[in-house]
């Protein structure tokens, strides 16, 4: 099964002519994730021809306008295809009070179901049947949140030769051996699925974290993701400016990913004082603490493969 994450925007407070504002949508075979959704969203998604009408959810880490003022084009847009799946749109308080005063003021014509949640506390806010999103507390100046996309352990490598050493023949009995059903045999013996079936294999896990201060917390949330998206939004240089309005420094960043023992670290959310050029020095500091880093840049993929 692919899992692939597309970067829309990377920038942070208001849009560049080169950087959009911090988005990103993950893709799992047909289901459409959208992350945080800034003013131009659209256009990425138009450049990148992705299927924007098969979102299933979109999810905000707060409401500040450079990560939510996208969101009306989205649910407009929609309208204009034949949808009848229900859009879930899942945040912090006063994420529900956004979407319907937009839908009011700019009397939105919308003809599929909108679920919005509320998020009170941290845990799980979005499942299906082999994963989940979980939510949990970010520290910026004003409510936020950070979230990971989890897949469940998948069964281990089945064995056929073993099957056919224990008597079952190719087919049927090989399925439900494979789905976690015991068998039995022509000649009576009972055959269980850990007899031919491999240890569980772990699934993939993608965290997005943007606009919040340093917090050790974080690690522990993140850990063992296979890819991390983190606000690196500072230099070292402005360290200062950026516990005083609550973001971190491309080190900060850093050191999270390295705690956590994640696989990869994409920094995003920069900040628009620097040029594409001078976002190098940004790299070169985080790169110092965890050298698996790189840097988000507009329109960027990732394709996220199993490990086993």
């Amino acid at each position: 099964m692919n899992l692939e994450a597309f970067v829309l925007g990377c920038g942070g407070m208001m849009p560049l002519p080169y950087r959009h504002l911090t988005s990103v949508l993950l893709r799992r075979e047909g289901d459409l994730f959208l992350f945080d959704g800034g003013e131009g969203t659209q256009v990425s998604l138009r450049r990148l021809n992705l299927k924007w009408k098969k979102i299933n959810a979109i999810f905000v880490s707060h409401t500040h306008a450079d990560h939510v003022t996208g969101l009306p084009g989205i649910l407009m847009l929609s309208s204009q295809v034949d949808r009848t799946e229900p859009l879930y749109i899942i945040g912090p308080p006063k994420i529900a009070e956004y979407i319907e005063t937009s839908r009011k003021v700019l009397d939105m014509y919308i003809n599929y179901p909108i679920v919005v949640k509320e998020i009170t506390e941290p845990g799980v806010v979005y499942s299906g049947e082999d994963f989940y999103v979980r939510a949990f507390p970010l520290k910026h100046t004003k409510t936020c949140v950070g979230y990971t996309l989890e897949e469940l352990e998948r069964p281990g490598e089945f064995n056929p030769e073993k099957a056919k050493e224990l008597g079952v023949p190719c087919g049927p009995l090989w399925s439900k051996l494979q789905h976690g059903e015991s068998v039995m045999t022509d000649d009576g013996k009972l055959v269980r699925p850990e007899e031919v079936m491999g240890k569980n294999r772990s699934g993939r896990k993608v965290s997005y974290v943007t606009d919040t201060m340093y917090l050790p917390s974080i690690a522990d949330e993140v850990r063992g993701s296979d890819l991390l998206f983190c606000e690196g939004m500072f230099t070292e240089e402005y360290a200062d400016q950026a516990a005083e309005k609550k973001h971190m420094t491309a080190r900060q960043a850093a050191r999270i990913a390295k705690d956590a023992n994640v696989g990869k670290m994409a920094l995003i959310h920069y900040s628009p004082r620097y040029s594409d050029y001078e976002l190098n020095g940004i790299l070169s500091e985080a790169k110092e603490i965890f050298p698996e880093t790189v840097l988000s840049r507009d329109r960027m993929s990732f394709d996220i493969p199993y490990l086993d």
